[in-house]
């Protein structure tokens, strides 16, 4: 991290050069956010021998470090909402942008522009970038409590399956031709989220019929409740005619024409589902040790079970219902976050959080800007990105060992 190359792009952003440079703003995005990662990762991971590794590392940071962390994840998510908000088919400063949504957040504040150009930050961009934020954040606090609470480094957000009852739901809405008005413009959510609800509903009753359940005989239901769910949408798809590039484009995910009205009815469902796993936090630490382990301390399992599953799944089904299917955030971002801060929970779900805000963001900033005017579904984007950055992830803990 050269402290010549940052000067440069401070620099570069305050002589207003974005405007006439729209691809070299694109290559900065991800390059700072990069630089912002790569400073976290020198000062936290690279030192193991003095603050130690693994399970020891986030017990062993003092507040200052852990104020760090939250300061640099703060700031690259502000920096990347700004820089996002500011890409596009009309290139707009990122001085603007935030003397725009300063405007609107404290009415105090008082600045002239184009009608056209705060159109196009407030009422266009922002609320899909805050859209973007909320999904991946929920997305990736659900992955890393599904991974905690199942001891499966594999498990993410889609593992029970939330996201092939959502699907059902979407598909289900476009196939006979549901109009959009016949929920008040919000059909195809609500069908989604009543999908992923009825899965999970049923998963859980499943595995909990007869002598009591536990873990393996959980994600089991979920993979037969999946596979069927699955097999469903498959024949609907293969039985559809002129809908089936929406539907197809819709399991892809995309936040593509979604503005306030989209993102308002899901920011409590989000902040329900992530404070009861805020809650549930110090439950996952020990149960993360085993089940007769946290029986052994105290812990009410099947409680602390039901809320962990509840809370997840909430976050999981908003996400869905207005996105779509996208993966890798909820697999990728909590192992990246557990490489930077430990696996207390109580630290990884915020962090998660944050982490998986900024990544779907970048991504989504990728799929509409990298074929301009045409949009990539950004679970391309995503799993592009994911893939090898979870492979490089996986190679290194062996390398460890």
């Amino acid at each position: 991290m050269s402290p010549i190359r940052l000067f440069l792009f401070l620099q570069y952003l305050k002589k207003d050069m974005l405007k006439k440079d729209v691809c070299r703003l694109q290559d900065f995005l991800g390059e700072i956010l990069f630089l912002c990662f790569r400073f976290i990762c020198f000062v936290f991971i690279k030192r193991k021998s003095r603050d130690g590794i693994g399970e020891d590392r986030g017990r062993k940071m003092s507040k200052k470090k852990w104020m760090v962390i939250y300061g640099v994840m703060g700031c690259a998510g502000i920096l990347s909402m700004g820089m996002a908000a500011a890409v596009g088919s009309s290139p707009i400063s990122m001085a603007s942008v935030y003397q725009i949504l300063g405007e609107h957040f404290f009415p105090w504040v008082r600045s002239s522009f184009d009608p056209t150009v705060d159109l196009i930050v407030w009422q266009i961009r922002f609320p899909r970038i805050l859209l973007s934020f909320l999904v991946g954040g929920g997305l990736s606090v659900a992955g890393a409590a599904f991974q905690g609470l199942l001891r499966n480094p594999l498990a993410d957000p889609y593992t029970l399956g939330v996201s092939s009852g959502a699907s059902l739901g979407a598909v289900i809405a476009l196939f006979f031709h549901i109009p959009p008005a016949f929920l008040g413009g919000f059909t195809l959510p609500l069908f989604s989220f009543a999908g992923a609800l009825l899965s999970i509903l049923l998963i859980y009753t499943i595995a909990n019929y007869g002598i009591g359940w536990g873990m393996e005989r959980l994600i089991l239901t979920g993979i037969i409740i999946s596979s069927f769910v699955s097999a469903f949408i498959s024949l609907l798809i293969s039985l559809s005619g002129e809908e089936l590039r929406q539907i197809v484009f819709w399991l892809m995910g995309s936040f593509s024409m979604r503005g306030w009205k989209e993102l308002l009815p899901i920011i409590p469902i989000i902040l329900i589902g992530f404070l009861i796993l805020l809650w549930k936090g110090r439950e996952l630490d020990v149960m993360v040790l085993g089940e007769e382990v946290a029986k052994t301390v105290g812990v009410e399992t099947d409680q602390a079970k039901r809320w962990i599953i509840i809370g997840a799944s909430l976050v999981t089904a908003a996400g869905v219902a207005v996105a779509g299917v996208i993966g890798f955030v909820g697999l990728v971002v909590p192992h990246f976050i557990r490489l930077l801060a430990g696996p207390r929970h109580l630290h990884l779900l915020p962090l998660s959080f944050l982490g998986g805000g900024i990544f779907l963001i970048v991504s989504d900033t990728i799929a509409r800007t990298i074929s301009a005017p045409n949009e990539l579904p950004i679970g391309v984007v995503t799993s592009l990105i994911g893939a090898p950055v979870f492979t490089y992830f996986l190679l290194r803990k062996e390398e460890g060992r």
